[in-house]
């Protein structure tokens, strides 16, 4: 793994974005760990959290004039991103939506750089079932924008409906790139490395095996 994986992870952990127990998700399925990057809620993390997003853009090899984050969680994530790259000598614009358009001062529902015409990279937390990232490639290219991928922070690369996963679905059927910070498997590779919460682990590996897909 790369160093900005093993830092990402790390914070996850420090910050309690990824724990571990029993979760309920909407699928229906239980899960053996809970992955919530709104936890992170100081400036010292969202740093970290924004560097590992831009170190994962160049790793990635994207190239995009601006950087749009979804409401609610992805507008942090996108200016904190373009921060962290402006710092690294990238200067790239930024903008979101509001989850209801405005009818008064400038009016509409994007807020931030003009996309028209630009090449757009979507900055989000996870990808669950892919409401929100179709939601937000139809507003941009309404817009006049052209979306050219999408980061989240992680992958559970978890079967949908069929034998793919919402990242394989979304990849295949929007006909953009979905680039995580990590997947499950690297997640579950980095607590057996560093001998973390073992048990947790054997339920990661259970329910990957009932519930993974292929590549995880």
């Amino acid at each position: 793994m790369k160093p900005y994986q093993i830092d990402f992870i790390r914070l996850a952990l420090d910050a309690g974005v990824l724990r571990f127990g029993e979760f309920a998700l909407k699928s229906g399925r239980s899960s053996p760990y809970f992955f919530n990057i709104g936890a992170i809620a100081g400036g010292g993390a969202m740093a970290r959290l924004a560097e590992a997003y831009a170190a994962a853009y160049r790793d990635a090899g994207l190239d995009a004039d601006l950087l749009f984050g979804p409401a609610y969680k992805g507008i942090p994530l996108a200016a904190t991103m373009a921060t962290a790259l402006a710092g690294q000598g990238l200067d790239l614009g930024y903008a979101y939506n509001r989850k209801e358009a405005k009818d008064h001062g400038e009016g509409g529902t994007l807020v931030g750089a003009d996309p028209a015409g630009k090449r757009v990279v979507i900055v989000d937390d996870v990808l669950t079932a892919g409401t929100a990232l179709r939601q937000s490639v139809a507003l941009l290219r309404e817009a006049g924008a052209e979306p050219v991928a999408a980061m989240i922070a992680l992958d559970r690369q978890e079967r949908g409906a069929g034998v793919a996963s919402a990242v394989e679905e979304a990849e295949a059927e929007l006909g953009l790139r979905v680039v995580p910070l990590v997947t499950v498997a690297e997640v579950m590779t980095h607590l057996a490395d560093a001998g973390i919460a073992p048990e947790a682990l054997t339920a990661m590996r259970d329910y990957q095996a009932r519930y993974g897909t292929a590549t995880a």
